[in-house]
């Protein structure tokens, strides 16, 4: 069995099939119209279905860019921090700000149109956008909390017909074949693709045992109704259940598409790039490869049909989740164009593949890789390799990677973790010894990272150098469900202990106290409790907190209440923030309570191995500086021949001596790139700053330094009354100190050439 790349189609049918999808590349002159107007707008998540960031524009050029200057500014007007990619359609910019607000406003001038306050639990990173052939149905496909709505974008205005509910949602638990009772959040934490009249997502579950699975769905974006799903844990007698052990799809979570889907509109194919199954570091219980986790999955748009698929992990025990959009590019390839995706990993590996065949451009080897010595755990003895391309992360750790500016006893404390661990690509994990994986699961390639020049076959990734620190033991309990008296005596010591540094939103305050928001994605219960009992930075430690105090905080702190278990944005109280303006609706549509998630384990029947916990120490942005610099890269790849064209270190990290153009610790996570046809590569930085790259060199030629900290959301260029802007969401924290907070822009930042007089 070839474990690479399998088939799904009889060979008569498939070399029918090839043929004709081989005539209708052919015919790439009639297509031409299409796609050139996909980069002449910004009107989806990443600009456009084939998610490449790509603006066929030539208003800003090598020449004129370091003339670039704030055109105006669109404030949030609130003390959230967002990361969203604006939608810009018609001279309209739909953002989100204001408390989390929906707002529409005029792309030229920043006028406010209408206003649809309150999303509280919208996902942060974007919507979708929607409208008939005649321009006069428009509508923005939003998902809030566990529901997906639609909004009318010439109004405002709640859809109320929309729905399966026939109340104005869908409810996104619904079709995995699992007791809704049983599943947390199912919405996705970037908001799919609009294909025709559908609206394909994937789901952000978690992955956690027997959090729920990651099954790709397709609904229509004028009923909200169902059109297809594709069992990513497959059922008794599809395609990939024998991957599995039996009956695993009635307790194997995941396996989904929480990163960035990309769509050939011309072929009518969708590509998902999977994450890794539950639990994402021990497959104990979940003997096999595994499929479809971790694969680069190609489906038909239309009926979610499989047509190929390639896992870049095998039975992942490392959360090598693919998130980054995968990249459409012609390319020329033996002589001859081919239509290609290139699809870049957490692993620092970049696979390329015939877009329509799912055949690797160049060889991909399977090769051994070290056995698991974990009771029950069966890893996979082989991975996948490409041979020809070269990665673009370092995959190794030494003692020689060591930060140079780390000296003394903390130097050789860490030589000695180094030597005692196991170190390496695919190290399987341990209870017994560390493991060192680099990149680690924080590290190499993630969603917003990726980008590309389609039809010169150039592809732009941003890549964080961060590796990880593993070791195994046995689960913890989840954070204990809150209600009553232990909710309201939980809220009482933050207020007491907390609130004065973390604020009353839990966002942190400027010099005072960190962000707590998404807490429990960054530290579990134990790292929570050390804190707690040791202090860290500036936090005292607070010892005289008994051990169930402190999980009752963690919960309040973590874990959502009421049936509000999803990763939405959360929200200050009350309209406090939300200024005067044109509000034409408010929260959505109503919805019902629905139940919180039930903890649930193994089914009854079941009598297989059972998953342990891991605790890792993530060389993650606050820690990253372990490594030896540049800690982060823009990397642009020729794939028309396969190499490295350049690759320059990302943004400058100014608290290590010397840290000048040394690439910034955070500066590759969660952030995005603008690609122009006339050469220039926009990227946001982590150290606040906007950088303009030469395609062809990668030299900076303009920057400007935003004055917050961690500008996020992918920006976005559009053109508008004949003038071509950039916009960048920088909502962050403010970096000179010297400054007051209403001398430096907070919002969405729009640029533009100076206009001629």
């Amino acid at each position: 069995m070839n474990h690479s790349i399998v088939k799904g189609l009889s060979h008569s049918c498939f070399f029918l099939f090839v043929t004709f999808m081989l005539f209708i590349s052919g015919c790439r002159h009639s297509q031409k119209p299409l796609a050139e107007q996909q980069h002449k707008e910004w009107k989806d998540y990443g600009g456009g279905p084939d998610h490449s960031k790509f603006v066929d524009l030539d208003q800003i050029t090598k020449s004129n860019v370091s003339q670039l200057q704030v055109a105006f500014v669109y404030p949030t007007n609130d003390n959230l921090s967002y990361s969203f990619n604006p939608i810009i359609v018609d001279n309209v910019m739909y953002v989100l700000t204001r408390n989390n607000s929906l707002v529409a406003v005029d792309a030229t001038t920043g006028k406010e149109i209408w206003i649809h306050k309150g999303l509280n639990g919208i996902i942060a990173r974007g919507i979708n956008f929607w409208q008939s052939k005649d321009k006069k149905q428009k509508r923005l496909i939003i998902f809030l909390k566990n529901t997906m709505q639609a909004i009318d974008a010439n109004t405002g205005k709640s859809i109320m017909d929309f729905g399966e509910s026939g109340k104005g949602y869908t409810d996104m638990r619904m079709h995995l074949d699992r007791d809704t009772s049983m599943l947390g959040r199912m919405t996705s934490t970037t908001p799919g693709h609009i294909f025709e009249d559908l609206i394909l997502v994937g789901s952000a579950p978690g992955e956690n045992p027997f959090d729920g699975p990651g099954h790709l769905r397709a609904y229509n974006v004028l009923t909200g109704k169902l059109a297809w799903v594709f069992h990513t844990i497959p059922h008794p007698g599809e395609f990939g259940y024998e991957t599995w052990p039996k009956d695993a799809y009635k307790y194997v979570g995941a396996a989904n598409a929480w990163g960035e889907i990309s769509i050939d509109e011309k072929r009518g194919i969708a590509y998902y790039p999977l994450g890794s199954p539950t639990y994402d570091y021990d497959g104990a219980d979940r003997e096999g490869m595994g499929l479809f986790g971790n694969c680069i999955l190609a489906l038909d748009a239309r009926t979610g049909k499989r047509l190929w698929h390639f896992q870049t992990v095998h039975h992942d025990i490392w959360d090598y989740d693919l998130t980054a959009a995968p990249q459409l590019i012609t390319v020329s390839h033996n002589g001859k164009k081919i239509d290609a995706v290139a699809v870049a990993a957490k692993t620092g590996f970049l696979f390329v593949f015939n877009r329509v065949t799912g055949e690797p451009l160049w060889p991909i080897e399977e090769r051994p890789v070290p056995k698991s010595e974990m009771p029950n755990e069966q890893s996979w003895p082989t991975q996948p390799f490409p041979t020809v391309v070269p990665p673009f992360n370092r995959q190794t750790v030494t003692v020689d990677d060591l930060n140079p500016y780390i000296t003394g006893a903390k130097r050789d404390s860490l030589i000695k973790r180094i030597q005692a661990a196991k170190v390496g690509l695919f190290q399987p994990l341990s209870d017994k010894y560390e493991v060192i994986a680099m990149p680690g699961s924080t590290g190499g390639a993630n969603f917003g990272g990726t980008a590309s020049n389609p039809e010169k076959g150039m592809m732009y990734i941003l890549t964080k150098e961060a590796g990880s620190f593993y070791r195994l033991k046995i689960r913890e309990p989840r954070p204990r469900p809150l209600s009553g008296d232990r909710l309201a005596q939980a809220e009482g010591l933050y207020k007491q202990n907390c609130q004065s540094c973390h604020g009353a939103d839990r966002n942190g305050l400027p010099a005072l106290g960190t962000s707590l928001l998404g807490l429990g994605s960054r530290m579990n219960a134990a790292g929570f409790k050390q804190v707690i009992n040791n202090g860290k930075g500036r936090m005292p430690a607070m010892p005289h907190l008994d051990e169930g105090t402190i999980a009752d905080l963690y919960s309040f702190l973590t874990q959502r209440r009421g049936g509000d278990d999803f990763m939405g944005r959360g929200s200050n109280s009350g309209d406090v923030h939300v200024a005067p303006g044109p509000v034409v609706d408010s929260g959505g549509v109503d919805l019902p309570t629905f139940a919180s998630k039930k903890d649930v384990g193994y089914p009854e029947d079941y009598t297989g191995p059972k998953a342990v916990h891991i605790e890792a120490h993530n060389w993650g942005e606050d820690a990253a500086s372990i490594l030896s610099p540049p800690w982060s890269w823009v990397v642009a790849y020729d794939l028309n021949q396969g190499t490295i064209k350049w690759k320059v270190p990302f943004g400058n990290e100014d608290t290590i001596p010397g840290g000048k153009n040394l690439g910034k610790i955070s500066g590759s996570a969660r952030k995005g790139m603008v690609v122009t046809s006339t050469g220039i590569v926009f990227a946001v930085c982590g150290d606040g700053k906007v950088y303009g790259y030469d395609a062809e060199n990668g030299n900076v030629i303009w920057s400007t330094n935003l004055g917050r900290s961690n500008p996020s959301g992918i920006p976005a260029m559009y053109e508008a009354n004949g003038t071509q802007y950039l916009v960048v969401c920088s909502t962050g924290k403010l970096l000179d100190k010297t400054k007051k907070e209403e001398d430096v822009p907070k919002g969405y930042v729009v640029f533009a050439l100076p206009k001629k007089k």
